[in-house]
């Protein structure tokens, strides 16, 4: 009973971690008159300040401390930069009507995992998700073919996030630690770049009473997500948690075209449908897969 409502705990905070990813351009769209890099800078230091009443509740300052060293602090100020780079494309993204793109990029993403783990952690698929992975990757080469520019949003997110992922996956450090290192690791860049546009009279923050309560919201926004996908791992199946991550992605898209009004072009269509086909089969194959004894092929 209590393994049930565990797992049921962890799936609601996978769900719940999965739609306020989803909803992010909402949110973004509020700050649109604040420049992409302004926003990043809040998003790290609001971020900060609320991991840290998180770490010093938890009392787990010393345990961070102690993990963050010689090799694993070398990872994370690698992850800190490639995490960095996926927020500030992304914000600039949702806030210059590109979230169509945004959102075929972590459609991409988890198939960019994969790639990675073939070819950096030497791991095996199944001849299932081969086919899955090669059916993706041509809706990938259908839209760069077609649309170069385009394309080059949705990689460069997927690919940001995939190697952050990976070297996350490779940092022996748990996500709590990890996320706070990361973003004190971040903290000096993001008050260089505030503090730059104060002395030039450029700072969204301070103008309006209202901006400055949804730039204070940022921190929120982005660390109770990624909290509670860290406690849904501990508590869900992995393969069911991958199924998960296709709710954000899903919810942008619609917002896209639903709410925004950018435009769905034929080669989208035909993209996302080969994306889709392929992210359906390898969770299905994924699925199948973790209900059977593992076999080499």
């Amino acid at each position: 009973m209590t393994t049930d409502r565990t797992a049921r705990t962890g799936l609601l905070l996978g769900i719940g971690a999965y739609i306020s990813w989803g909803v992010l351009p909402l949110y973004l769209k509020l700050l649109k008159g604040v420049p992409a890099l302004q926003v990043l800078a809040h998003r790290i230091l609001w971020s900060l300040l609320l991991l840290a009443v998180v770490v010093l509740i938890a009392r787990r300052g010393p345990a961070i401390r102690a993990a963050a060293r010689g090799r694993t602090l070398l990872l994370l100020c690698a992850s800190a930069a490639l995490i960095a780079i996926n927020w500030l494309i992304y914000i600039w993204s949702v806030q210059n009507n590109h979230v169509l793109e945004a959102s075929l990029g972590y459609f991409i993403n988890p198939l960019v995992n994969v790639a990675l783990g073939v070819a950096l952690l030497g791991e095996r698929i199944r001849r299932g998700q081969t086919i899955a992975v090669g059916i993706a990757a041509l809706g990938v080469v259908v839209l760069a073919v077609s649309d170069g520019g385009a394309i080059g949003i949705s990689l460069a997110l997927a690919l940001s996030f995939g190697f952050y992922g990976f070297v996350r996956k490779i940092a022996a450090i748990d996500a709590l630690g990890g996320l706070t290192v990361e973003t004190l690791l971040l903290a000096g860049p993001a008050l260089a770049v505030l503090f730059h546009a104060n002395s030039t009279g450029t700072a969204a923050f301070g103008s309006d009473r209202h901006l400055d309560m949804l730039l204070i919201l940022a921190g929120a926004v982005t660390a109770a997500p990624l909290l509670m996908f860290a406690a849904a791992a501990r508590r869900m199946r992995y393969a069911t948690l991958g199924l998960l991550q296709y709710i954000a992605p899903t919810l942008q898209f619609a917002q896209a075209v639903l709410l925004f009004g950018e435009p769905l072009k034929p080669v989208h269509i035909v993209t996302f449908a080969l994306i889709w086909t392929g992210c359906a089969l390898y969770a299905f194959d994924s699925v199948r897969g973790s209900r059977t004894p593992v076999t080499a092929e």
